[in-house]
């Protein structure tokens, strides 16, 4: 595993959702805060984003993309709205699957709106670090990989083929992924970018995200990366934010989570997978981080074990 696929799969729960908006016309339509992460795909004409918060409105164009990764509130409305306008914006619930058409000049807007379900208890620092809004705009040679996403999202909407019920949750993860990636390329701010951007760093997180549950030292962690003990721990902890061990020991508590939360695998088991030799072992740690035991986290997440 990579530091990105782990940091995604961590928080995911369940399958993306999306739905089709047409609209014309004046058009203005609130979402409500999510305990996720939105996107908006643009699919034709063009229209405009609010933030809550008081940010500047995003305009959007065709084949732009926008990630709302920590599910802030906004408004999508049409290219001429205003701020006021975007006051009385009626709730995107109320127009889902339906096309909106109302009188006035501009073209036709279609968009690809979704939601990914996270959870945002253990979010890893990579995620947790992204702005509140991602504009991915419409570039030719920008990102093909992305755009290569949108045009297959477009086409599987557009022609409802065969097995087009697992395409569709499995295009929207790969979106989700390139447009991370998307971000990262092209980010001035932020620590992540660097951290993965550093070659020493990114092996030892490569080496610590592959086996979590190896007996790991700063001596070991430091001859898989090829430097001394004293190169990695100052690299890695000035990137990081924190010491290779610290990063480790974080890592796999946030593993555990994931883990009990999805799993009825027995405490024995979730602790070896996750390098703590035994599960009292596991069940101090756990209840010194999260304060809360393995038992009462995996009860508050509805999983019953036999």
């Amino acid at each position: 595993m990579d530091v990105v696929s782990d940091a995604i799969s961590t928080v995911r729960v369940g399958e993306p959702s999306s739905n089709r908006l047409r609209v014309s016309g004046s058009w203005c339509v609130r979402l409500s805060p999510y305990e996720g992460a939105g996107f908006h795909v643009v699919l034709s004409g063009a229209c405009r984003l609010f933030p809550d918060g008081g940010g500047d409105p995003v305009d959007l164009g065709p084949g732009d993309v926008v990630l709302l990764p920590h599910g802030a509130g906004h408004v999508l409305a049409d290219r001429t709205a205003t701020e006021a306008q975007a006051r009385r914006a009626v709730p995107f619930e109320t127009v889902r699957d339906t096309d909106v058409r109302r009188p006035g000049p501009g073209p036709d807007v279609e968009l690809l709106c979704g939601k990914y379900r996270l959870d945002r208890s253990r979010t890893h620092p990579l995620l947790a670090e992204l702005p509140q809004v991602v504009h991915l705009p419409h570039r030719v040679g920008d990102h093909p990989e992305l755009r290569t996403a949108v045009d297959l999202l477009a086409r599987e909407l557009d022609e409802r083929r065969p097995g087009g019920c697992l395409a569709l949750p499995s295009l929207l993860d790969l979106l989700l992924i390139y447009m991370i990636r998307a971000w990262m390329a092209r980010a001035e701010t932020g620590a992540w970018p660097a951290v993965l951007g550093d070659p020493v760093t990114t092996a030892a997180l490569r080496a610590l995200h592959s086996d979590p549950a190896a007996p790991w030292t700063t001596d070991r962690l430091a001859a898989e990366a090829g430097v001394s003990r004293a190169t990695l721990a100052r690299r890695f902890t000035t990137l990081v934010g924190r010491p290779p061990m610290a990063y480790l020991t974080w890592w796999r508590l946030t593993l555990a989570a994931a883990r009990l939360r999805a799993t009825d695998a027995p405490l024995a088991t979730v602790a070896r997978e996750t390098g703590y030799g035994s599960p009292y072992a596991l069940s101090h740690a756990f209840n010194r981080a999260f304060g809360i035991t393995p038992g009462r986290y995996r009860e508050a997440s509805g999983i019953r074990t036999s």
